[in-house]
């Protein structure tokens, strides 16, 4: 036999697994109804946007099934819209859109501010005063005026392509805040360490300031992602959504263009209306449920 000695992986001690252990139990008891509410919310609309075709079997979003607003019936869940599509399986491929959407552009604009806010409030001075000076010379103008501008500009829009429009001109309010962020954290003890330490600037912003802000930055991601949802569906009812795609405010542009509240469909316009709603409801709700756990001072309220 061999004289090298064989080492086997010993477990953890059993002091770690209880400590794990206590750490989550700890996590989970600080978690309210809100958030298990929210969050089921959430994953029901989640099933509903990118299963739901495969559950259910539906068809193309643009196939034609019938004729002009036939009312809601055993064959058609909700009938069908101004150029006779099942308004069910436009539903589920709107939600989808809508959803790609909000992620694209929460991802952007939450990416730019965290950049811009991070910076500046990391170095300060000057490069602070400049960024910040760009960041409120954009929180000025109207940004729906910018979006128009923007939506006609490029004229044929893809979903990536809204959500990029969209995403460039909605981080103002993120750097702002993340600036606040950064500018406190930089002063602790542990940035001062680091420093003294030899480590570069670059570790030092994102292995040392950043990550003492995830937690905000997700619930700022969270207000983005909604935001981007709504944003698109004001665009798409003024006529400058996506080209070529299905969205929650394409829904409501065509269900309006065709005047089906004048003629009483209900099931063309109430859906969408009613998606946006529970979207942006459920997505305040978890924001707000995750801000008392990351924040001491608002549990047990």
């Amino acid at each position: 036999m061999s004289g090298i000695p064989v080492t086997m992986d010993s477990p953890p001690p059993p002091a770690a697994k209880q400590s794990a252990q206590s750490r989550v139990r700890s996590f989970t008891r600080m978690l309210s109804t809100r958030f298990y509410v929210s969050a089921t919310m959430v994953a029901m609309i989640l099933f509903f946007a990118f299963l739901g075709p495969f559950f259910w079997g539906v068809g193309e979003p643009k196939q034609i099934v019938g004729g002009l607003y036939e009312a809601p019936s055993r064959e058609l869940i909700l009938g069908t819209d101004n150029f006779g599509r099942d308004v069910f399986t436009q539903l589920m491929h709107g939600t989808r859109s809508s959803l790609v959407i909000g992620v694209v552009a929460g991802l952007i604009a939450t990416t730019i501010g965290v950049v811009m806010g991070l910076t500046a409030g990391y170095f300060g001075g000057v490069i602070d005063e400049m960024l910040m000076g760009i960041t409120n010379v954009v929180i000025t103008i109207p940004s729906i005026v910018v979006l128009i501008l923007l939506s006609i500009a490029v004229g044929t829009k893809s979903i990536v392509t809204m959500a990029i429009i969209i995403g460039v001109t909605s981080w103002p309010w993120t750097a702002r805040a993340v600036r606040a962020q950064s500018s406190s954290v930089r002063n602790r003890e542990h940035v001062d360490l680091a420093r003294l330490s030899g480590a570069s600037t670059v570790s030092l912003m994102f292995w040392e300031v950043l990550p003492y802000m995830l937690s905000y930055i997700f619930m700022a991601f969270v207000l983005q992602l909604t935001s981007g949802i709504l944003q698109e569906a004001a665009l798409s009812m003024l006529g400058l959504g996506p080209s070529n795609a299905v969205s929650l405010g394409i829904m409501l542009h065509w269900s309006l263009l065709w005047e089906s509240v004048r003629t009483g469909a209900w099931w063309a316009f109430i859906p969408p209306t009613v998606m946006l709603t529970l979207i942006a409801f459920s997505l305040f709700l978890l924001q707000s449920s995750l801000d008392e756990v990351f924040n001491p001072r608002l549990r047990g309220r």
